[in-house]
C-alpha cells in the first residue's frame, strides 16, 4: 500500500521539486523577469491573461485537430494503394519522401503567400507535418501481415477484400495508432510554425507578440498551454487506442 502510494506520488513530487528549484534559482540569482520568469510570475500572468490565453488556445486546437484529421483522411487511402500496388509504391513513395525532406519551416511562408491569411493555410501546414508519419506507419502495418497467415487465407479461398479486412487491417491498427501518436505532437508544432509566419490569433501568435513586448511570463504561459495541449491530444489517442484494440498484437 505504501509502496503504491510512493510510486504514484513520485512523479508529481519530482515535478514540484523542479518548480521549487526553478523559483529559488530565479530569486537567489535575481534573474530579470524578461529573461527567465519564475513559475509564480508565469502563473500570475496566466491568471491575468486567462481570457486571451483561452481564446487563442481554441484557435490553435482547432487548427491542430482539423489538420490532423485531414492528414488521416489523406494518408489512409494512399497507404492502402502503396501497400497493395508495387508499381504505385515505386512511383509515389520517392515523391512523398522528397516532399517530407523539405523543411516545413521553409514551406510555411510560401503556403501563406499562396493561400492568404485565413485559417486554412495554417491547417494545410499541419496536414503536411502529420501526413508522412501516419502514412509510413500504415504502410508498414499493412505489410506486416504474416506470410503464413496470408497463404493460409488464400489457400482457403479468401478473396483479396476479405484478406485485407480480416488480416491486414487488424495487423495494421497498432501501427496506425503509433503513427497518430507521433503525428499529433508534430501537429501542434505545425500549427505554431504557421502562426509564427502570419497570423492574428493562436498561441504561436501570442508567443510572438508577447516576446516582442518583453512579456516573457505570458510567453511561458502560452508555451505551457501548448505542452498541455500536446500531451492531452497524445493521451486522447492512447485512450481511443485502448478502446479499439482490445487484443495484444
Amino acid at each position: 500500500m505504501i509502496s503504491r502510494f510512493i510510486d504514484r506520488a513520485a512523479t508529481p513530487l519530482i515535478y514540484l521539486a523542479l518548480l521549487i528549484g526553478w523559483e529559488l534559482i530565479t530569486d537567489v540569482l535575481k534573474i530579470p523577469t524578461w529573461i527567465l520568469p519564475a513559475p509564480l510570475e508565469i502563473y500570475h500572468s496566466a491568471v491575468k491573461w486567462a481570457p486571451e490565453l483561452a481564446s487563442n488556445t481554441l484557435v490553435t486546437l482547432r487548427e491542430t485537430v482539423l489538420g490532423f484529421v485531414l492528414a488521416i483522411a489523406l494518408s489512409l487511402p494512399l497507404a492502402i494503394i502503396i501497400s497493395l500496388n508495387p508499381l504505385a509504391r515505386r512511383i509515389i513513395y520517392p515523391i512523398l519522401l522528397g516532399l517530407q525532406s523539405v523543411p516545413k519551416v521553409a514551406v510555411a511562408p510560401l503556403i501563406i503567400l499562396w493561400f492568404g491569411l485565413s485559417e486554412w493555410p495554417k491547417i494545410l501546414v499541419v496536414v503536411l507535418v502529420c501526413f508522412f508519419p501516419i502514412l509510413v506507419n500504415m504502410v508498414a502495418g499493412f505489410e506486416a501481415a504474416p506470410k503464413t497467415m496470408l497463404d493460409l487465407m488464400r489457400s482457403l479461398g479468401a478473396s483479396p477484400h476479405m484478406v485485407f479486412r480480416r488480416l491486414r487491417v487488424p495487423v495494421a491498427l497498432p501501427h496506425f495508432f503509433t503513427g497518430c501518436k507521433v503525428a499529433v505532437t508534430f501537429a501542434v508544432i505545425g500549427a505554431v510554425i504557421s502562426e509564427f509566419v502570419a497570423a492574428q490569433d493562436g498561441l504561436g501568435y501570442l508567443i510572438l507578440t508577447s516576446t516582442a513586448q518583453s512579456q516573457t511570463p505570458l510567453a511561458f504561459a502560452a508555451i505551457a498551454l501548448l505542452t498541455v495541449l500536446s500531451i492531452a491530444l497524445f493521451h486522447g489517442i492512447e485512450f481511443i487506442e485502448r478502446r479499439v484494440i482490445d487484443w495484444t498484437p
